[in-house]
């Protein structure tokens, strides 16, 4: 019933009718075919619901009942619970309860996930590694701060969330995409620390490789021979 209703109630519906009830009026001013007058009315009204729908879009079955706020437990590895976490998020995102996020942030959000993925595999091979600190929020930006930022987001009305300004002089979405921006900032960097560790590593043992092998010194053969032939070859012959 629920859903009939917003079928009734929608913009593709009311478009149908209108182009049907414009094709029966032609047909009372005897300016259609009697016999065809139904027909066209029936095909009015289907050509209308679909220009309505592809222009404000076709009314949807979701509801907010059909959603449940995410919820994580820290239970386990790293890997695991991020795993689990942000396969939540990407679901529920997708999802999109009543289109209440917006196309730009639901892209946002989904990318961020790809990303704490990225960071995820990077730090697992990474031969550097994140204090407590940095650990802690990697593991919570997926587990705890992304999750209850779509909840507390989502429980608002989308034409509210748009266009209402709050207290600080921002909408809701305004304030979803300006926390958005500070997660993305603070996986960027965590990447960024983890890949300066492994560039230096890789400094370091570069420095070791030539410290060890490059010739020591003007008297060094190229072909690093050793002292005591290299000695033998200089001395004069009798």
């Amino acid at each position: 019933m629920d859903m009939l209703m917003r079928v009734l109630l929608s913009a593709p519906n009311w478009f149908g009718l209108s182009l049907a009830i414009a094709v029966l009026l032609l047909q009372i001013m005897g300016l259609l075919n009697t016999s065809l007058g139904l027909g066209l009315a029936g095909l009015g009204y289907g050509a209308g619901f679909v220009i309505g729908g592809l222009w404000l879009g076709f009314p949807s079955s979701n509801t907010p009942q059909d959603w449940h706020p995410l919820a994580f437990d820290d239970d386990g590895s790293t890997r695991e619970v991020m795993e689990r976490a942000l396969a939540g998020v990407r679901s529920l995102t997708q999802f999109n309860p009543d289109n209440r996020i917006p196309a730009s942030l639901q892209a946002r959000v989904l990318a961020l996930c790809k990303n704490l993925d990225a960071l995820l595999a990077q730090w697992e091979r990474s031969q550097g590694t994140l204090s407590m600190e940095h650990s802690f929020h990697a593991r919570h930006i997926a587990i705890s701060y992304l999750p209850e930022m779509l909840n507390t987001y989502l429980a608002i009305p989308a034409k509210f969330a748009t266009t209402r300004v709050l207290d600080n002089g921002k909408t809701a979405a305004q304030i979803f995409e300006a926390s958005l921006a500070e997660l993305e900032t603070e996986v960027s960097q965590l990447g960024d620390d983890l890949a300066a560790q492994d560039a230096h590593a890789f400094l370091v043992h570069s420095t070791f490789l030539k410290q060890k092998f490059a010739p020591q010194g003007l008297d060094a053969p190229a072909l690093h021979l050793p002292p005591n032939t290299l000695k033998a070859s200089k001395e004069p012959t009798p």
